[in-house]
């Protein structure tokens, strides 16, 4: 059967920039300029954007475009024995579409909910008390379902479910081409807002004022690096996926290089609606903007809600912004399903429409756990583990197979061949070396500070069995599907 084929070059750039283009620009990446230097962070930042960002982009165009194929038929093709680093790729993927999606069921009650700002004048009481219903509970005792939680959780799956049934030509890249331009205009309509508003343009200032003496920082080095390998989705079978289906003649630096700027463009835009939004509100209230700012599920749904509150026209500004957010989730929660959906397709050689339904249906059951009341503390747990120790880990392992154990001149001319512009031994240097370096130093400090200290204050068989054990978990798994797929090329 005939491999789909993305139906045009702006479809498969706009997917893969509704991929990367996710929650995390909108509520990570402010804080972390903010923290790290302002302005000075931009340096670190483009440094990473340049040695890390677009060279692992090109890697991962090249191979996907090579080999066509999920993250796991691509490994296999480049070392056999690497499969089950591709199994464990898809299953990052699984366990984020489990949470991830929940986050989106959020931003979708609270797009309605902020017509007339429901949350009232308390935004903290009502998210983690009234809506979210957390008491005391923790990661291992989650108590009962949010039921009110359930029809923006259907509606959340539906879409991905739709995307990838429909496939990347009927499904994923028509959604993308309306979600990604609405997403760009909602938030140029609200930073045209915002900045107009008294004390916006000082909030601005706050995330871009340079403190440069944080540029000797190595922890701002490895931040404006972690946040480039989050970011980006490359390192965990998404872009991989996406790129198994582009035609055989597709300019591949090209397009990596689109991919990356404009997602770092996103984040700049997010940086200056967020950051404007905040300064009027630390004006309004008459405080610091170092009382107000925050980062992560607080500023979105409680420190932005007050803001929501002292805006203009609320009514019409608060559901802008959610929905803001809720086209970003879903463009890259559609991309995570895709992953998944595309490396069982290559596994089990069920079709797409039987691949997509049974993945989809799983994961919503699966995602009922952290619609539950101590839902928040489960997702929090295992997003802190997936994203600062299987995410990291998977793309250093995959770096250091194909820059150490391949012939990385092979694809640096196929992708050269296939390009307007060619790329140098610069890309060699940066696969190799910097980045691997780079990840080496982020992934070590994030072990030995797990080790110092229990993340979130969470006990220690939680942090034994939910975090480590998870992985653990996935590791075995993708070993042992690795040794059966041994045993079948045998037989």
């Amino acid at each position: 059967m005939k491999r789909e084929q993305w139906g045009s070059r702006t479809g498969f750039i706009l997917a893969a920039v509704g991929s990367a283009v996710g929650l995390g620009n909108i509520w990570r990446f402010p804080y972390m300029a903010y923290e790290n230097g302002g302005g000075a962070f931009f340096i670190p930042y483009l440094f990473a954007m340049l040695t890390a960002g677009i060279p692992f982009m090109i890697l991962e165009f090249t191979l996907g475009q090579k080999y066509r194929a999920g993250a796991p038929g691509t490994l296999r093709r480049l070392n056999a024995r690497f499969e089950w680093l591709g199994w464990f790729q898809v299953m990052i993927c699984a366990v984020i579409a489990f949470y991830y999606v929940v986050v989106i069921a959020w931003a979708i009650s609270y797009a309605w909910f902020a017509l007339d700002q429901r949350w009232g004048d308390d935004s903290n009481a009502f998210f983690f008390g009234d809506f979210l219903g957390l008491g005391d509970n923790s990661p291992s005792n989650l108590g009962g379902l949010q039921w009110h939680l359930l029809l923006p959780l259907v509606i959340a799956w539906t879409a991905s479910f739709f995307a990838t049934y429909r496939g990347v030509k009927g499904g994923i890249e028509k959604i993308n081409k309306v979600l990604m331009p609405l997403l760009f205009l909602l938030v140029l309509v609200l930073i045209g807002r915002i900045i107009m508003l008294p004390g916006a343009l000082s909030g601005i200032n706050w995330m871009f004022a340079p403190d440069f003496s944080k540029i000797w920082d190595l922890k701002v080095w490895s931040a404006a690096y972690g946040q480039i390998f989050f970011t980006l989705s490359v390192g965990f079978a998404i872009m991989l996926s996406y790129a198994s289906y582009l035609p055989e003649k597709s300019d591949i630096n090209n397009n990596a290089f689109m991919t990356v700027l404009m997602n770092c463009g996103f984040s700049m835009l997010a940086g200056i609606m967020i950051f404007g939004a905040l300064g009027y509100m630390a004006q309004a209230q008459d405080k610091a903007l170092t009382e107000v700012v925050s980062s992560g599920v607080g500023l979105a749904f409680v420190t932005l809600p007050t803001a929501i509150n002292l805006l203009p026209a609320p009514g019409i500004m608060g559901p802008m912004f959610f929905l803001a957010l809720v086209f970003a989730g879903i463009s890259s929660h559609i991309s995570i399903a895709e992953a998944v959906t595309t490396g069982l397709m290559g596994k089990t050689g069920w079709s797409r429409q039987k691949t997509a339904t049974l993945f989809c249906g799983t994961g919503f059951v699966v995602s009922l756990l952290f619609i539950t009341q101590g839902g928040l503390l489960l997702l929090d747990l295992v997003d802190h583990f997936i994203n600062n120790m299987a995410l990291l880990g998977s793309c250093l392992l995959e770096l250091f197979l194909v820059g150490w154990l391949c012939k990385l001149s092979d694809y640096q001319k196929r992708a050269n061949e296939l390009s307007e512009f060619s790329i140098g031994i610069w890309w060699q240097l940066c696969i190799k070396f910097l980045s691997i370096a780079m990840l080496a130093v982020i992934l070590f400090n994030n072990i030995v500070g797990a080790f110092k200290e229990n993340y979130g204050g969470y006990s220690d068989n939680e942090i034994l069995f939910i975090g480590w054990g998870m992985i653990a978990v996935m590791l075995v798994v993708a070993i042992v599907i690795n040794a059966s797929s041994k045993q079948e090329v045998k037989a």
